[in-house]
């Protein structure tokens, strides 16, 4: 960043937040809080609501008036934001990955060539989901508890990762680079569900080297990619602190 550039605000993932929390709750007094104002605040907090209670519960034994308990909204104000759980989970799920992939895309951008961009743009999601474990269990695991509406979402985001690969150089592959890009894509999110699945999410960020390896041989070579790797400036995950900038609100 550079010098005399404004710091950009911390991540703030659904979840991440009480939605009951005080500090959050909209003051009265003489002057009224405009609608839209109050529609906003109240949707936020049911969507932090939500992710935690997901996260601790599970999505199937999730009641709406469960969220609306830790969201500190009422029921009647959750079905005029919402039509049902299938809903909330949707939303949440669909701002929560757009504020991760932006961030990825940030992290991404800043390396100088394809290795560095991959290596930053995981470290970026791995050490987003270990700050914000509420949401890694409901946007990775509970995810499948939500059927059909669940698996197209989870399609939807896998594709997304795709255009990490579009600026890699051309190279010779036995199989389409696209079947490749996706059996990579594939096994990156396996790993990552099932260390969130085991209750290990704070570890994320120590799959990184692994995780980068993994998606750099199939293009480069296992040599090829052993010695990019290497070469990083940084390359002991844990030397490597989340920025700032994705570190969750305290």
């Amino acid at each position: 960043m550079a010098a005399g550039s404004s710091a950009r605000p911390p991540l703030v993932l659904p979840g991440t937040r009480a939605g009951r929390d005080p500090e959050r709750s909209l003051r009265r007094g003489p002057r009224r809080t405009p609608p839209e104002v109050v529609a906003a605040n109240q949707r936020d907090r049911l969507l932090d609501g939500f992710v935690r209670t997901v996260a601790q519960v599970g999505y199937a034994r999730t009641r709406v008036s469960d969220i609306c308990q830790a969201a500190g909204v009422t029921r009647p104000v959750f079905y005029e934001l919402f039509k049902g759980k299938e809903d909330a989970f949707l939303a949440a799920h669909q701002y929560g990955t757009s504020l991760v992939f932006g961030a990825m895309e940030e992290a991404h951008a800043q390396a100088s060539d394809w290795p560095g961009r991959v290596r930053a743009g995981l470290g970026a999601l791995l050490g987003i989901l270990a700050n914000a474990p509420e949401f890694a269990a409901m946007a990775i695991v509970e995810i499948d508890a939500v059927g059909p509406a669940g698996r197209e979402a989870r399609e939807e985001l896998l594709a997304r990762f795709r255009d990490f690969f579009t600026d890699l150089h051309e190279v010779e592959l036995p199989i389409p680079a696209e079947e490749l890009v996706d059996m990579v894509i594939g096994g990156v999110y396996s790993a990552i569900y099932r260390r969130i699945a085991a209750g290990r999410t704070a570890e994320l960020p120590d799959l990184l080297p692994g995780l980068a390896f993994s998606v750099l041989a199939p293009f480069l070579g296992p040599e090829r990619a052993a010695a990019d790797l290497a070469d990083l400036a940084d390359p002991a995950p844990s030397a490597n602190p989340v920025p700032a900038c994705l570190a969750p609100e305290t």
